[in-house]
């Protein structure tokens, strides 16, 4: 065979195209002289993949070195099930298995030899640096290439200036005369920057990334020492010697040279307290620890992910949930730590790193950054969508600052928490031609590099010894950071106490609410060019008309009563779905939202009349069975209005059910039961459908009443009204046989309607629609100030909505349409913001419906009742993790380009060399 020959190991290639064209006649197609390396598919059934690697690493050693092989390795999945338990550890064990066969490839196929054109072997010769025969113990390892492959460069190593790095004459007694020396223990907790997730990787190996050299990171990392790796325990170690706590080496949180560096690569605010636990009990059960005696520094920084994931679920990564969350972490510290500082370090300003991604000369892979960072890396320049995430990111910065201001972590003077703001303004590092300087951050252009976290090492270290107020709050990478010392007056690190720092305290109690209105930030508010024919394209501006129909929460029924005898007044213009009193500013509906888009919007309600109900056709006491008849009303009076064009006008219908069904269901099992919920539904849809053009319907499933069983108020109306209003649901016991047969019902009502609006029966028409808003589906009891259910969001029965969860509602729906499909928000979360009003976006101007989202997605577990049209999924008894396919998928996608590098770099260092032997070679012939 020539040199241009190819081999290609049939075993291995069986899979690639399925029932297409087979590779070889590909390949073919550009080297007639490719052969297929036959193997015996029999005999690697039952091999693992680094047993097949063996195997076929001695079959191509007979072969010419000079032959070029192509492997195709397949990630063995088809024993997974990713609703299994044991999933996570499951593809971590496959993706154990990838790297050892890539191993033994790279061992056994890369030649120990350079092999010249002239078939003459060049023999390494003995260096000045390593001038012995190699032993196993004078070779490099592997870790040790990886680790301080930029160990000579001097720009990692620091210079310690400070003369005098004595401790304490005792051992201090007060957080706030604590020196340097006296630190005893390290310990870190965060993601992935505080794992290090591709620190020491070679640039352009995106592979690398996936490696966490802790050793090296910056707040916890304590590889080789200052002279080569400048980190916080580096620093620390030149104080006190025999400083313990610090990570060294490569791996995960679970090795033990991670030690007290347990952040968790992806990990996010809601991970803290965990991270904390572990610390803590690694700290008292570690015989190297005195948990009492000894003084320890704790670094916390966190909130990169939840703002990479904020506008998938605004409420939950809301910047009040999560610095929420840090404080339920660092009470625990508080609580159960003693003797510590601990440093929190604020949010980074991430915004500025868009720009590695918007110069495309810099080779950043973008498309990954994307999937890692969406909300912050998807949205266009200059859009209300990019404005949204920079006040985030510094809503997550201010209130940080809010919670160590409080003055809750000061209450005694072994323990302190102190904020960090080195990172609240971030500037990039700079090339002489002004594009970005990628050397400070990882090949994914996200992540950042030993040079970086070399720089975040001595901005920490300085922070802490620069008094409170007075700090440091900027991170310029391109300016050079000199490590400062205690001063001889202050010796101490710098604490709200030894700065003479006065806590301005929580944040003033904001004015009594006079009024349930919402503010609105959306800048494109404009319809369409032209009036869409399409429901799938179609924007809140070209909605026309609104109509609902439902049952006595829809009628408004009592949303506004003050006392028992207005309670069954009617409130239609506070409608969540349907009422348009006044103006957004002062009352939060639906359609006075949608009149933001189009002031001349039709069929909202006013007052409480019936005359002025327009259409809301909803009837307190309703059900199910009642809906066909509401459907026909809605059609003859939308027929019969002269305001509206019934064929041209898009028309958006909202029909939320079922409440009474459900607390009436133990009198009348046959007639309520979820099948006769089914027909119903079903029966005023197809009307819908056959008789209604250009319309939308928003369809919600029945709340999760259990909740409602918590709210309660010491009044006449709720201790006598509420039980007679619900007597099914909140009668029986808490562990009755009656309440687990409801709340059975109740799951079963809300799988029914699914089945129902995704079964495919409404998908026949370009002007039709059908989408569930499962916002009710887990339904979240409103908690007040002091943790107990918040009855303010209910009428006097303590059933019924208040006009405040009216207005709850109402921006939940709205969020929903604005979510697509199989990421729509599941839950309600009553907060009364008034900036939680979503925006269409740029990208994405459309109300969503099933098309027009991503199709693959579901929103929930799929109905037991299957419908041959809904998407398939595995028959396993446990809940599927959402994460189990992207992370094979993207494993999959770095093993093929880590063996795509390795044989393309190989091609380019030998075409390399045979440039340069030519050169050599015209240099000799003269």
């Amino acid at each position: 065979m020539t040199r241009s020959g190819l081999i290609i190991p049939a075993a291995l290639m069986a899979a690639l195209l399925g029932s297409c064209a087979h590779p070889t006649e590909l390949l073919s197609m550009f080297n007639p002289g490719v052969i297929t390396l036959p193997l015996d598919q029999a005999s690697l059934q039952h091999r693992s993949l680094p047993e097949e690697a063996e195997k076929l690493s001695v079959l191509l050693s007979h072969h010419q070195p000079t032959d070029w092989k192509l492997v195709l390795l397949f990630v063995p999945a088809d024993s997974l099930c990713a609703c299994s338990q044991q999933a996570a550890s499951e593809v971590a064990a496959v993706v154990q298995e990838v790297e050892a066969a890539l191993q033994i490839l790279q061992e056994k196929l890369q030649p120990l030899t350079e092999v010249k054109e002239s078939n003459i072997i060049t023999i390494p010769c003995p260096t000045e640096e390593q001038p012995f025969l190699r032993t196993q113990k004078n070779s490099p390892t592997n870790r040790q290439e990886n680790v301080y492959s930029k160990a000579t460069d001097p720009v990692m190593g620091t210079e310690i200036p400070c003369t005098d790095r004595s401790p304490s004459p005792t051992t201090p007694t007060s957080v706030h005369e604590l020196r340097p020396g006296d630190i005893k223990v390290v310990a870190a907790v965060g993601d992935s920057l505080t794992a290090a997730n591709g620190v020491g990787a070679e640039t352009n190996n995106l592979l690398l990334v996936m490696n966490e050299y802790r050793g090296l990171s910056w707040s916890i990392g304590g590889d080789a020492n200052i002279t080569t790796v400048t980190t916080l325990p580096n620093i620390l170690k030149e104080f006190n010697p025999l400083l313990t706590g610090f990570s060294e080496g490569i791996g995960n949180e679970d090795k033990p040279q991670a030690f007290l560096n347990q952040a968790v690569a992806g990990a996010k605010s809601g991970n803290m307290v965990e991270q904390v636990r572990v610390i803590v009990n690694k700290m008292k059960n570690d015989t190297r620890i005195d948990f009492q005696n000894d003084w320890k520094v704790i670094t916390m920084f966190i909130g990169g992910n939840d703002i990479c994931d904020f506008c998938s679920d605004t409420i939950y990564f809301s910047p009040r949930n999560v610095v929420g969350r840090i404080r339920e972490a660092l009470d625990i510290l508080h609580k159960e730590v003693p003797r510590a500082i601990v440093n929190l370090v604020e949010l980074l300003h991430i915004v500025p790193l868009r720009e590695l991604h918007s110069d495309r000369s810099l080779g950043c892979p973008t498309w990954f950054v994307k999937l890692v960072c969406p909300c912050v890396l998807k949205p266009i320049g200059g859009s209300a969508e990019l404005r949204n995430v920079n006040d985030v990111n510094r809503a997550y910065q201010r209130a940080m600052r809010e919670l160590v201001d409080s003055g809750r972590y000061d209450t005694h003077n072994n323990f302190t928490v102190v904020l960090q703001p080195f990172f609240r303004e971030v500037f990039l590092p700079r090339l002489e031609d002004g594009r970005p300087d990628r050397s400070y951050f990882s090949p994914d252009c996200f992540h950042l590099s030993q040079k970086a976290h070399t720089l975040m090492a001595r901005a920490l270290w300085n922070g802490m010894l620069e008094p409170v107020g007075n700090k440091t709050y900027t991170q310029d990478f391109t300016a050079g950071i000199d490590l400062k010392c205690p001063s001889k007056t202050i010796p101490f690190f710098r604490t709200a106490h030894n700065s003479n720092y006065t806590f301005p305290g929580p944040p003033p109690t904001p004015p009594p609410v006079t009024n349930w209105g919402s503010d609105f930030s959306c800048d494109s508010t404009a319809p369409s060019d032209s009036v869409p024919t399409s429901v799938h394209k179609l924007r809140p501006g070209d909605i026309k008309v609104v109509a609902a129909l439902g049952d006595s929460i829809t009628a408004g029924f009592g949303a506004k009563a003050k006392n028992l005898l207005q309670l069954r007044t009617e409130y239609r213009g506070v409608s969540w779905s349907i009422g348009g009193d006044k103006s957004l500013t002062t009352v939060t509906t639906l359609p006075n939202i949608l009149k933001k888009f189009n002031p001349n919007i039709k069929g909202m309600s006013i007052g409480q009349s019936k005359r002025r109900a327009g259409f809301n056709m909803a009837i307190s006491g309703a059900k199910i069975a009642g809906i066909p008849g509401q459907v026909r009303r809605l059609i003859d009076a939308m027929k019969n209005n002269t305001a509206v064009d019934f064929e041209k006008d898009w028309k958006l219908v909202t029909l939320f059910i079922g409440g009474n069904d459900l607390c009436q269901y133990c009198n009348n099992r046959a007639s309520l039961s979820p099948k006769n919920y089914s027909l119903h539904m079903t029966e005023s849809l197809d009307i819908l459908y056959k008789e209604v053009p250009r319309v939308m319907v928003n369809v919600l499933e029945v709340l999760e009443i259990e909740g409602l069983r918590r709210i309660k108020r010491d009044s006449l109306g709720c201790n006598l009204l509420q039980k007679f209003v619900c007597q099914c649901f909140l009668e029986p016991g808490d562990d009755s046989p009656e309440l687990a047969e409801v709340k059975r019902i109740n799951r079963d009502f809300q799988t029914e309607t699914e089945n129902v609006v995704y079964g495919g029966r409404y998908e026949g028409r370009e002007d039709f629609t059908v989408v569930l808003q499962p916002f009710f589906r887990n339904t979240i009891v409103p908690l007040n100030s002091e943790g107990k259910p918040d009855a303010t969001y209910f009428s006097e029965d303590c059933f019924h909505f208040s006009e405040r969860g009216h207005a709850d509602m109402a921006v939940s729906l709205w969020n929903n349409m604005l979510e697509p499909v199989g990421k729509k928000q599941t839950y309600n979360n009553f907060t009364n913001d008034r900036n939680n009003i979503k925006c269409p976006t740029e990208e994405h101007p459309y109300i969503f419906t099933k098309v027009n989202s991503l199709p693959s997605l579901i929103t929930t577990p799929v109905p037991t009742t299957h419908s041959t049209i809904l998407p398939f999924t595995p028959t396993c008894s446990e809940n599927v993790p959402v994460w189990a396919a992207a992370v094979l998928a993207v494993t999959g996608l770095l093993i093929g380009w880590g063996i795509t590098w390795f044989f393309l770099s190989y091609r380019e260092r030998r075409n390399r060399r045979k440039m340069q032997a030519a050169v050599e070679m015209k240099a000799t012939g003269l």
